[in-house]
């Protein structure tokens, strides 16, 4: 049986990626790296360890920026479209809205991160617990 790929990139087609199954831990994040990384008061990921993603198009890696001491931000240098971020654990963790197909039920987040940075105005809504 062969795993599930994943596939997306950048708004101009630049920077693509595809990542082989399962996707890990997806869920929303409204820390102040995430809301200035991506200009929303949340944002959307899924994790993949490195080693099962390949950077396919013709821009080769995104561009990073060091956001942190175990961290960095991801995009594209074409048209600055927001990719994910690059762990130093091996991780990468890749923002939902990039994928080809962002309503994958896989893709679905199960928990929201840094609750006390949600603008208050703001509603999150999680899968269940065990939905697909």
């Amino acid at each position: 049986m062969s795993e599930k790929t994943y596939s997306g990139g950048c708004l101009c087609g630049t920077i693509r990626f595809e990542a082989t199954g399962p996707a890990e831990k997806p869920h929303t994040c409204s820390c102040r790296f995430c809301q200035q990384h991506t200009g929303a008061p949340a944002a959307a990921w899924v994790e993949f360890p490195t080693e099962r993603l390949q950077w396919t198009g013709a821009g080769g890696k995104p561009s990073t920026w060091r956001s942190s001491d175990y961290s960095s931000r991801a995009f594209c240098p074409a048209c600055g479209s927001s990719i994910g971020a690059v762990d130093d654990e091996p991780v990468v963790a890749l923002l939902i809205g990039g994928f080809d197909e962002p309503s994958d039920p896989d893709l679905a987040p199960q928990y929201h991160s840094f609750e006390d940075c949600r603008p208050g105005w703001l509603r999150v809504e999680t899968a269940p617990s065990g939905e697909e």
